[in-house]
């Protein structure tokens, strides 16, 4: 992001390292989820980025909450929404079972409010430990954005983000550092654009970038 010119994108999806040691059944891990270094940095990059009067929906993890927040609102943004992902299995059990995340709508200067705007709870990780399902992120990407706009994830994993807004007629950045994960949404992508080309409904952006 630091080789962005200042506010460049329209909007940002993200779901960045949650700060909790993350190792899923099969022993997978995240990169960057051991510590916080990296988050107030990325967070100034993001509002950097980020045009004037837009917004930026990012996940985190509950118990994390109070690093997230202050890194957002250090770095300039406004918390103005908060959104709940249903699960159907629980990720984690303790003291209760865990069958949601939560993401913050955060907002860079006076966005204006969408003409529909989405409720505030949604029902959804085979590419990805931590994937978001496409079906609950492109009506996020559909209700705040307009066809065309420039979607961003500088933490793109399996590219889930990308493909929302690609279905959604937008065009997309995503950066992600772990190849494996790279590669896995740049071929979720390539079935986006084969999809696109043989229904031939001139929705199709022959520009758009590849995944990051």
């Amino acid at each position: 992001m630091s080789r962005f010119p200042a506010r460049a994108v329209d909007f940002i999806l993200t779901d960045p390292p949650y700060l909790v040691g993350y190792k899923d059944r099969t022993g997978r891990t995240l990169a960057g989820d051991n510590s916080a270094e990296w988050l107030q940095p990325a967070c100034h990059e993001m509002y950097r980025v980020l045009k004037n009067d837009s917004l930026m929906v990012s996940f985190y993890a509950w118990n994390r909450a109070d690093l997230f927040l202050n890194a957002w609102k250090t770095a300039g943004f406004r918390v103005v929404g908060h959104i709940v992902f249903a699960k159907s299995y629980a990720s984690k059990s303790t003291f209760v079972g865990y069958t949601h995340e939560s993401a913050y709508l955060l907002a860079k200067g006076r966005p204006q409010t969408p003409d529909r705007p989405i409720p505030d709870k949604y029902t959804g990780n085979r590419h990805h430990p931590t994937e978001k399902p496409v079906q609950s992120l492109r009506p996020l990407i559909e209700s705040l954005t307009r066809p065309g706009a420039i979607v961003l994830d500088p933490f793109a994993g399996s590219g889930s983000t990308c493909v929302a807004a690609a279905e959604a007629s937008r065009r997309y950045i995503g950066i992600e550092m772990l190849e494996q994960y790279h590669a896995a949404g740049v071929r979720r992508l390539a079935q986006v654009d084969r999809a696109r080309r043989m229904a031939k409904d001139g929705a199709f952006y022959p520009d758009w970038p590849e995944a990051a």
